[in-house]
């Protein structure tokens, strides 16, 4: 596997990584296929990745964790992939809060020493809702002596049936204000908690990404950890575009390397065919465009500080790193034939999972439109 690297950065130990993921990624790969036919939780995954704490990879050594770094874990998350896109989609959700939340640490000197601490000590797997509420947010919080009662539907929440703390938002009417976002953490056991099973997709099935329901859950004063303007930019926001965009487009890359891998394994009898040559080719061009978008989203984490240059350039590397994700799948679709067509065939699950790489913020339109601001010196809204 080509690593990738990016200036100013140590990597700590990521062959031993790698070598873990190898070894518990044959096992991963036996029971995908049973995880997509029938819509399950890949939990006994995840159940190996906490006995080879891969739950705290991300959590500084400092405060118990694996210290690995981002470009490590972009490396872990690629080789999961490759065995089983759900397994390592649902854990990059959980791992992006962890390196979001390691970084605001490092960086900030943020409280959440004590979040991190829990997740070395307790492998705690934290849940987020923040694709499907991004700037906006979702749900209402009203005022109650002490603190806020919440009702929210947290769609797309991966990794919800093994979770242990809900990190997601609501919106509340601050009288004065205006309409506030208020961020916090609910534990999946609390009273007004629920989870519906919604998760039936045409990818990454097993990711368990079903919705929470938040029924008057009581959320008190000392557990909303930041409040902000609905709608608006927020520094934190520019945090996780640079944090945690390029672990989960990490998954993508490598969904797209094992579809290759899989299309050149079923056409290489052909080889000599003119045809099958040009379509390789140009296979090989996506490819290799999807991992230098993911190389430049790296890079910008590892040399830049948040803010929208930052944002900017990351969101790009997003945008190309999918279109050429999704073009590598359906090249190996074409390049592997008739065979492809089969459930009973690897890369037709490839094919699939890759699909949902159009959907994580920025998506392309949002996107192109910050960057066309950008640009032309608009004023960002």
């Amino acid at each position: 596997m080509l690593e990738l690297t990016a200036p100013s950065t140590t990597p700590l130990e990521a062959t031993n990584w790698l070598k873990q993921v190898e070894q518990l990624g044959l096992r991963f790969a036996e029971r995908a296929a049973a995880a997509d036919a029938d819509d399950h939780f890949v939990s006994e995954n995840f159940a190996d990745l906490k006995s080879h704490e891969f739950i705290a990879a991300g959590v500084p050594r400092e405060l118990g964790g694996g210290g690995a770094s981002q470009i490590e874990l972009s490396n872990i998350l690629r080789e999961l992939a490759k065995y089983c896109g759900s397994t390592a989609l649902a854990y990059s959700m959980h791992t992006h809060q962890v390196a979001t939340a390691a970084w605001r640490w490092h960086h900030q000197q943020a409280p959440v020493d004590g979040l991190l601490k829990r997740i070395a000590a307790e492998q705690i797997i934290l849940v987020s809702s923040g694709g499907s509420d991004w700037l906006p947010s979702s749900g209402t919080a009203v005022r109650v002596e002490g603190g806020f009662r919440i009702n929210a539907r947290k769609a797309f929440a991966s990794g919800a049936p093994i979770g242990d703390l809900l990190m997601t938002s609501a919106v509340y009417e601050d009288p004065d204000a205006g309409a506030t976002v208020l961020h916090f953490g609910v534990p999946m056991g609390a009273a007004g908690v629920t989870l519906e099973p919604t998760w039936q997709t045409l990818g990454m099935r097993g990711t368990g990404s079903h919705d929470i329901v938040l029924s008057d859950v009581f959320v008190p004063d000392a557990g909303v950890s930041l409040k902000r303007e609905q709608g608006k930019w927020h520094l934190l926001f520019h945090i996780i575009a640079m944090v945690a965009m390029p672990l989960i487009y990490s998954v993508y890359v490598g969904v797209a390397e094992a579809a290759r891998d899989r299309a050149i394994q079923q056409a290489n009898h052909r080889r000599h065919d003119d045809h099958l040559q040009y379509l390789v080719g140009g296979l090989e061009n996506e490819l290799t465009a999807a991992k230098l978008a993911l190389q430049h989203m790296l890079t910008t984490a590892a040399t830049n500080q948040p803010g929208f240059n930052t944002t900017n350039q990351v969101m790009i590397g997003r945008t190309l790193a999918a279109q050429s994700v999704l073009k590598v799948a359906d090249l190996a679709m074409e390049i592997a034939g008739g065979k492809a067509f089969y459930r009973s065939f690897e890369l037709e699950r490839l094919f699939r999972d890759a699909q949902a790489a159009r959907y994580h913020p920025l998506q392309e339109g949002p996107q192109r439109r910050l960057t066309g601001q950008l640009a032309l010196g608009c004023e960002i809204d």
